[in-house]
């Protein structure tokens, strides 16, 4: 497994360490659900060295970018990100990611850890003439700041380097010294640090001495799902489209040009879906939900699906998931089951997002 260029700092504070990604990671500091509260009501902060970053330059790149992901970058002005995916031939999903666009020749993108090397390899399959791709996942480390003080906790730490505005990004340094993003996977207000990696243990020790809770991967699952984000290699995989997970909005179907994936799409939608990705919460207390579990009709027999995600909700303190349902169940209001051990759980399907 790789580390994280702060995997000593996490050890000094006491954090349970697990494989994620092919990452030793950060799980929790003193528990899920007090970091969970923490981003919240105040302000956390998590690793996320584990990332990848990609550069695309060159005099082509914001055209080859657009045949490549779902988005229009052609929205971007320099400065501001987006939302996007990266598809196969057939629609499925190869990546979840964010493009930056730092200027008209120059681009970034912010991949998930288990995807760098298929994200790369993919697109330098379909590289073009005056396109450049470059690896960078090894020279940054990074931590997500997110809450509702995080905006105030970072003016008063480094006002020197003042934060984007709402998927904005910010670039301080001709190297990359420091670059700031304002995103964010809770639904919370927050940003994005990348340095390089013998410099992030220094922000990341000036971030707790600031007030930032120390926040693991086990909170940062849990804030997501209670927004209905999804997870990549979970809630979005190589066979479901993004249509059938709820992310038509960042789907550009018209832009000109189309781009890969983009005829399996449009005949997915002409056909009809045939499963969408579904919110499902549990009427009462009951273990947790895990990833996997089957999720029954109201019969009480028949197997719609399994979860793609599940967890304990601290925010409502109910188990709460997600499920590609065939379409006939994912009514607001639907009753189902989910099976737990081989027991039974009702539940109701319900709109997105939980909190």
């Amino acid at each position: 497994m790789e580390r994280s260029p702060l995997h000593s700092l996490h050890l000094e504070l006491g954090a349970r360490l697990a494989p994620f990604a092919g990452w030793e990671m950060p799980i929790q500091y003193k528990g899920i659900v007090s970091e969970h509260e923490a981003v919240r009501n105040s302000v956390g902060v998590f690793d996320i060295s584990h990332m990848g970053e990609i550069e695309i330059t060159g005099s082509g790149a914001g055209a080859w970018l657009n045949r490549m992901l779902t988005n229009d970058c052609r929205d971007l002005g320099d400065g501001e990100g987006q939302y996007t995916l990266l598809l196969n031939s057939e629609g499925g999903v190869i990546d979840d990611l964010i493009l930056y666009r730092m200027t008209p020749e120059r681009y970034f993108l912010v991949v998930n850890a288990s995807r760098v090397d298929q994200d790369r390899e993919w697109m330098r399959q379909h590289l073009s003439d005056g396109v450049e791709l470059t690896d960078r996942s090894g020279e940054f480390g990074a931590v997500a700041v997110q809450g509702p003080g995080s905006a105030s906790l970072w003016a008063q730490l480094a006002p020197e380097y003042p934060l984007p505005s709402r998927n904005g990004i910010v670039e301080f340094g001709a190297e990359g010294e420091l670059i700031l993003c304002r995103t964010g996977y809770t639904g919370e207000d927050g940003f994005e640090l990348f340095a390089p990696t013998d410099r992030i243990a220094g922000w990341f020790s000036r971030l707790i001495e600031a007030g930032a809770t120390t926040c693991g991967l086990g909170a940062r699952d849990t804030l997501r799902l209670e927004k209905g984000f999804p997870l990549n290699g979970s809630d979005l995989d190589e066979v479901h489209t993004p249509l059938e997970a709820g992310l038509g909005f960042f789907v550009k179907l018209d832009k000109p040009g189309g781009f890969i994936g983009r005829e399996a799409l449009v005949a997915q939608k002409e056909a009809g879906l045939p499963t969408r990705l579904a919110a499902i919460r549990l009427n009462e207390k009951a273990p947790p939900l895990r990833h996997g579990y089957p999720v029954v009709g109201s019969d009480g027999s028949t197997v719609l699906a399994e979860l793609t995600s599940g967890s304990l909700s601290p925010g409502l303190g109910v188990g709460v998931g997600m499920a590609y349902l065939p379409t006939d169940y994912i009514r607001p209001g639907t009753a189902v089951f989910v099976s737990i051990r081989d027991k039974l759980h009702p539940g109701t399907v319900v709109k997105k997002p939980f909190v």
